[in-house]
Formats: structure tokens, C-alpha cells, sequence
């Protein structure tokens, strides 16, 4: 497959043209990013890792009928995925209280929400990411009420498949982030990657604070062993993923 020129290119994924104006090629990086890109570093073969688990939950995902960009996998750290407009919301999906939502509102740390909570974040480096309400998402034209309403039904749909898929994995899925594109037939896709570079993921076998994290916030609080933990997500998802073919 030839590959065109370099359209894009983000905290942790390039983005290339094909020959064919309806397909990219994503290139995912091994450089690390937290903090809105205040803290830089690199994770060996985090491209690789995440390429493959983030292929391995769209063919998931597709499988429960929900529509993604994914085409397939050329290489370990390449994605061949549909051309899709990104509509500019992270859409976070939480199941726990972690992260900005302790420090914003004084909920303790691993606390279980009573139903899971979608958030709406401008999806904007230099104005902070901040969390929208709904009337400023609109406000802003960022998407319509018929899109805003229909990506909240697939962010907890992705929601109920993930926390499955990760129980499964002795995995508790925290909260995520997600990414949706608008196609050229007018279509909403999930678009961007699921990994644990968009995930908090803590390890379901383990109760110290610090060692059950299986994601980014080793990277972003220094703990160490990142490749390792992330290498070990990958494991399990392939082993779950081959239980299911097998099954």
C-alpha cells in the first residue's frame, strides 16, 4: 500500500493520506504526554501496544454493532482507518472516581458512581481542555443535539462492552476517553484509540493504590514499570480476545 503525504500529526498517533482519499493510515507513536503536553517523555513499544490493543477492542466493538474507523492492521504500529471529520469533544465516560473528577468535586479516590457519568471536554490544547456544559457545547456548535444525544447513547454502550471486556481481562475499567468522527456519508464513528493511553485501568487482583495501575498514571505520576503494565494489558486482552474465537 503506498502511502501520500503526512496530514496530521498529534501527541501519540500521525496521520497519512492513502491512494484512496476515503482511507488514512495511522502511524502510533511511542512518545508519552500528560498534563496537557506539559510532561513529555517516550514508552518502549507503546506505539506497538496500543496499535494492537486498540485493533483487537474495534474488532470487539464492531462485533456489539458499534461503527469505528477501523479497517484493519498492516503493521504492528499501523492502523488503516476510515476518513472521518473528528467532532472536537473528548467524550469521558466514568465509572469511579479518579483523576479531575476528585479534584473537582472532593469525591474520594475509587469511589463507585451510582450510574456512570458522561462528560463533554473542548477539545482545545491551547484553552486547557476544559469541560463543557451542555448549553456551551451547543453554544458552540461543536455538534448537534441529535449528535450530542446519539454520542452519549454509544459512549455507554461502548461503556457496558468495556467494562465486560475488562472484567474478563482482571481488569476494572475507571473511566475513558473517547474520540468520534463524522464519516462521508454522514455517520458518526467511534474514531481515535482505546488503550491505556486513554483508559484508567487497575488491576483487579491487586489492592495497593500504586500497583493496580495498569495505565498512563504510571507515566504521569512516575511509578515505573509503564512498558511492563502496559505490555501486560496487551497479554490479557489478546488471551480474553482468543478465549472468545476459541468459545
Amino acid at each position: 500500500m503506498s502511502v501520500n503525504s503526512k496530514l496530521y500529526e498529534g501527541k501519540a498517533k500521525i496521520l497519512y493520506a492513502t491512494e484512496d482519499p476515503e482511507v488514512l493510515l495511522a502511524d502510533f507513536k511511542d512518545d508519552a504526554t500528560a498534563f496537557n503536553a506539559q510532561k513529555r517523555g517516550s514508552i518502549q513499544n507503546k506505539g506497538i501496544i496500543n496499535c494492537s490493543i486498540s485493533s483487537q477492542l474495534f474488532q470487539q466493538l464492531a462485533k456489539q454493532g458499534i461503527q469505528t474507523h477501523f479497517i484493519d492492521s498492516p503493521a504492528p504500529n499501523l492502523m488503516r482507518v476510515k476518513a472521518v471529520k473528528i467532532i472536537p469533544l473528548e467524550v469521558v465516560v466514568r465509572n469511579i472516581a479518579a483523576g479531575s473528577l476528585c479534584q473537582q468535586t472532593g469525591l474520594i479516590l475509587g469511589t463507585v458512581l451510582s450510574q456512570p457519568l458522561v462528560e463533554f471536554y473542548y477539545k482545545r490544547d491551547d484553552l486547557g481542555d476544559p469541560l463543557l456544559t451542555r448549553d456551551r457545547l451547543l453554544l458552540l456548535e461543536l455538534a448537534t443535539t441529535e449528535q450530542v444525544e446519539q454520542i452519549t447513547h454509544l459512549a455507554l454502550q461502548i461503556n457496558e462492552f468495556l467494562q465486560q471486556f475488562w472484567e474478563k481481562c482482571h481488569i476494572t475499567l475507571v473511566d475513558f476517553k473517547l474520540e468520534f468522527g463524522v464519516d462521508s456519508q454522514q455517520q458518526i464513528l467511534l474514531a481515535d484509540e482505546i488503550s491505556p493511553d486513554t483508559c484508567r485501568l487497575w488491576d483487579i487482583d491487586q489492592t495497593d493504590p500504586n500497583s493496580r495501575i495498569m495505565d498512563k498514571d504510571r507515566f504521569r505520576r512516575d511509578l515505573g514499570n509503564v512498558e511492563n503494565a502496559y505490555q501486560e494489558v496487551l497479554q490479557r486482552v489478546l488471551k480474553v480476545v482468543e478465549g472468545y474465537k476459541i468459545g
